[in-house]
This record gives C-alpha cells, structure tokens and sequence, in this order.
C-alpha cells in the first residue's frame, strides 16, 4: 500500500475559498527564515480544546495553566498530637510519689521514694519539698508522711463512696417495693433527710411544712425521736414544740412523749396523714452505734392497707444490706 506525506513542503500563503461578494480572507503567512516566532497566547478556543497537550516545562509563565488561590486545595492538617502530649510530667512524677508515700505508714526517705518511683534524687527532692509546702507532704525526721490536704482529699473519697452507696441501696428498695424511699439521721439535735429516691409514677411527699420543725408530725421524726433517750428529746421538744398540722396531727408534747415510750425498739413507725393530708408513711429504726438513724416509705391514703406489708417489706431489704449500710452512714 502506498503511502501519502500530508506534510506541505514549504509554507505558503493560502486563500480561503469565499461566498460571492464576500472579502478574501486571508491566512497567516510564515515568517521569513531566521524569524522566531512569540509563543501564541491561549485563547478561549485553546482553553476549550480538550485535545490540546499540556505546556512544556519549557512554556513561559504566560502560557501556563495557573490555578487561581481561591481554587487551590487546602493544605492538609497538622496531624493531631498524641494524648500523651497534653499530659504535664511534673503532676505525673508527684502523683507517684504520693502513691509511693501513702505505701509507707510509718514515713519513708527520700531516696527511697526515688528509688521506688523511678525518679533523679535531685527532682525527687524538688518535688517532696513542693507537696510539703502544699501541706500534701509532711516531713519528720527525714522521713516523709501523708499530710494534712491528703487526708482530706481521701476523707472526701471515702464520703463520695459512701454516699453513692446509699444511693444506690435506695434505689433498689424503690424499686422492689415500689414506693418512694427517704434516709434519714438525727445529728447535732436535728433532723436531717440526707436521701430520697422515688420515681415520677411514685412521687416523694412534698416538704410543705419544714421536716426540722414537724419531727412530731411525721414518721421520720417520731422514729428518730424514738431512739434518743429522755432528755434528748424533751430538748428537742423544747426547741421544737408541738404544733398542729393537720386534724389527724399529736395534740401536746405529753402525748407524743407517752406514745414515744410505747414505741418497740426495733418496730416500724407509722402515722396515717398526720403531716401531709393524703399521705400514710412507715420509718424503719436503724441503730448504727451512738447514731439515730432512719428509713422510710410513704403512700397515698388511699393505698393504706399497703403501708404495714411495705414498711415490712423494707426492713427485711435492710437487714439484708445493713453491714454495707451501716458501712455507708456517716455522721
């Protein structure tokens, strides 16, 4: 098969065919030898052309593709930081050495402490010094002891712990019994609800009258003031004498104070709409040592045949915690 070159030989000047009455139009002719031709700017035509091969690392700026700022892409972010990064070594280093300290009951050297947590003496040193000045630290002969901030901070652990388990003991009676369930204590000659849980089905009774003042009129109050001896509660009585709430409510001291006496030691207490009308509730005794302590349930009037069956209920869930209970009150 033969083959055609389409290549023209020499440049030459063309004349594009024309309609009638229509002006020439003519091409471009070639510039004479020697002649360097400007590199052509790209127009919207050679924008469009898909066909058109990308610039020479050769190509001057004015020919290149320039990809406009707002058009560039974002550069990358900064690789996040490890978690350990944010950490402060120093609290680390003295967080230890109160560990390590705390270990030793009867005080420890310094450079045994350094040795056990890893530690340079020289920054060992610096840092017993500082947690000493803070009062976390204190120092006896050389040797070094839990102080004074320590204690606290370990008091105030231990009361969290302990509340939390009330908490959730309290919860768990609400819930197996199905009533609202309060703790209470008598401490520094008043009363004082330390916790009540109940649910929006099985609301608690509202404190309409102040729980301090109507220890009387209640069953927490009367089941406390059961467990104190005379004269605590003859002083108590003084400071907060009888009054009346509601019709069904303890007339006069003399009366509550006989009814007191004939109160069983480790009997439910009860009182039926004598501080809240519409309200029946029941108080469990709990005696934890020198410490007066209660709790108890309530229910609405019209469920009151259920007030004996759920007051007894509730003292056989204690007696069935009441190590980890006793445990958890505080005084």
């Amino acid at each position: 098969m033969a083959t055609v070159d389409t290549a023209p030989s020499a440049p030459t000047a063309s004349i594009a065919p024309t309609a009638p009455n229509s002006p020439p139009t003519t091409q471009a002719a070639a510039p004479p030898p020697g002649h360097i031709r400007p590199p052509e700017q790209p127009g919207p035509a050679m924008q469009d052309r898909t066909t058109t091969p990308p610039p020479s690392r050769a190509a001057t700026p004015a020919a290149r593709q320039v990809t406009p700022p707002a058009a560039r892409p974002h550069p990358d972010p900064l690789p996040e930081q490890p978690h350990s990064a944010t950490l402060i070594g120093s609290v680390q280093r003295a967080m230890r050495l109160l560990e390590r300290v705390a270990d030793h009951p009867h005080g420890a050297p310094a450079k045994q402490l350094a040795r056990e947590t890893g530690l340079a003496l020289p920054t060992a040193y610096h840092l017993l010094r500082t947690l000493v000045h803070e009062g976390y630290l204190r120092r006896d002969k050389g040797l070094f002891f839990l102080g004074d901030a320590a204690e606290r901070l370990g008091s105030s652990g231990a009361q969290q712990k302990r509340r939390s388990t009330m908490v959730d003991a309290l919860a768990g009676f609400r819930d197996a019994i199905g009533v609202p369930v309060y703790y209470a204590v008598y401490q520094d000659g008043e009363i004082e609800v330390m916790c009540v849980s109940d649910t929006p089905g099985n609301p608690a009774v509202e404190e309409w009258a102040d729980f301090r003042e109507t220890a009387h009129a209640h069953a927490i109050g009367q089941c406390l003031l059961s467990q104190l001896d005379e004269d605590a509660r003859r002083d108590h009585l003084e400071r907060y004498p009888v009054q009346s709430i509601t019709p069904y409510t303890v007339r006069d001291n003399h009366t509550l104070l006989r009814r007191l006496e004939r109160a069983r030691r480790m009997d439910p207490v009860m009182e039926r709409q004598e501080y809240a009308l519409g309200t029946v509730c029941a108080a469990i005794p709990i005696t934890v040592g020198a410490t007066a302590v209660t709790m108890a349930i309530s229910l609405p009037s019209h469920q009151s045949e259920r007030l004996e069956s759920a007051a007894r209920q509730l003292q056989s869930e204690i007696g069935r915690l009441l190590g980890t209970l006793a445990i958890s009150i505080s005084i």
